[in-house]
């Protein structure tokens, strides 16, 4: 496909529905490696739930996930009952879970910590470019001219080689935070909280219905690009949403659901190419051990990586668990982070483009390359 069929395939599909943002860069490789972002914040406990841990139900309280509505994973571990497509790959040794895992940041910046994830460094705004760029430094010469499909290159694709953007027409949705804010100011208004209250019940019903068609449509789309034999190989997928202060038993369900969509829509249409395909899903940071008073929790530390492919050796989950009694969590209110999310991406990496750990390392995240790899990620 050339670039001005590209281009006008891209334009007749942004006119059909607005997506979220989607990434693309192409190189000269017979791998397909996707990472998508869970902007927001997502719950780790809810997703990858520690049912065996003696604390998990009394900290959760009415958050906490009846197991016998999720699929267990293992003697410790169940998967949110959400993630139906995700639990076939696990069952299908196509899927693996690592818990406990967080970036080199530690405070609670949304801003921040994305910076840190996406730019592979252990401080905000040191680095210029992203992890995911400079990864195409180390793969064979570039093959297609790169794409963002989004308003701007995400961080984690910028850098010296070249990635060009497109994004449908769309207004961004309005922050969790904000709208947060928003709804506390309004609180003690007789007048303008019912208001604001209907406006948000309206609010999320319509993103229930608008986020399952619109990540499945991604997920598809995405699938078409990256099966073609000149297509894109490296590609980057946003999701946002994840930041659940209140409401979160619905909100993350939907979530979810949309997420195991898009996955479901990129295995089916990838085809064969699904074989030669690793997906890694992380967000900025986890949320709060303890469920908060509105139905939600707050923002934390450790939380969970969903990997999943074709070529992921999988069925199984990765956790050296550091229990959730409070003298184990992370300053008293957090999962404690006993995985390097640097040194799990670079692993993966690594090991699904068949490059050296070492220099892996130091180009993707130069300040942590000293962490210890994993092994046995990808099937031999």
């Amino acid at each position: 496909m050339n670039r001005r069929d590209f281009l006008r395939y891209t334009a007749m599909s942004g006119a059909m529905f607005a997506l979220p943002n989607i990434s693309f860069a192409a190189a000269n490789t017979d791998r397909r490696f996707i990472f998508i972002i869970q902007r927001g914040a997502a719950d780790g406990l809810n997703t990858v739930i520690p049912y065996a841990d003696p604390v998990y139900a009394k900290l959760r309280g009415a958050l906490a996930i009846d197991i016998a509505q999720a699929t267990k994973l293992d003697g410790m571990f169940a998967l949110h009952p959400s993630l139906t497509e995700t639990a076939k790959l696990y069952t299908a040794g196509q899927a693996l879970f690592v818990q406990a895992v967080a970036s080199p940041y530690r405070d609670r910046s949304h801003f921040d910590a994305q910076n840190v994830l996406e730019t592979g460094s252990s401080t905000a705004y040191q680095l210029k470019d992203g992890w995911m760029n400079r990864l195409l430094t180390l793969l064979p010469k570039v093959q297609n001219e790169a794409i963002a499909f989004a308003a701007t290159i995400p961080m984690a694709l910028r850098g010296k080689m070249d990635v060009s953007s497109y994004a449908a027409s769309h207004l961004p949705q309005a922050p969790d935070d904000l709208l947060l804010r928003v709804g506390q100011l309004y609180a003690e208004d007789a007048q303008l909280n019912p208001i604001w209250q209907a406006a948000m019940q309206a609010n999320n019903m319509a993103d229930d219905a608008s986020a399952k068609q619109d990540l499945a449509s991604l997920g598809k789309l995405a699938a078409s690009f990256l099966s073609k034999a000149n297509g894109p190989r490296i590609a980057m997928i946003e999701t946002g949403g994840w930041d659940t202060h209140s409401g979160q038993e619905a909100r993350l369900s939907r979530q979810l659901t949309s997420l195991d969509q898009l996955i479901a829509a990129m295995r089916d249409g990838l085809g064969d190419t699904w074989q030669q395909t690793t997906i890694i899903v992380a967000t900025e940071f986890g949320r709060t051990a303890a469920a908060n008073g509105t139905g939600g929790t707050d923002h934390g530390t450790g939380s969970a990586v969903v990997i999943l492919g074709g070529d992921v050796n999988g069925g199984r989950v990765i956790a050296d668990w550091p229990g959730l009694s409070q003298s184990n969590l992370y300053e008293n209110r957090d999962l404690k982070p006993t995985t390097n999310l640097d040194t799990l991406i670079a692993s993966l990496t690594s090991a699904s483009f068949g490059l050296d750990n070492t220099l892996v390392a130091k180009t993707l995240f130069p300040e942590s390359a000293n962490g210890k790899m994993l092994d046995g990620l990808i099937k031999t």
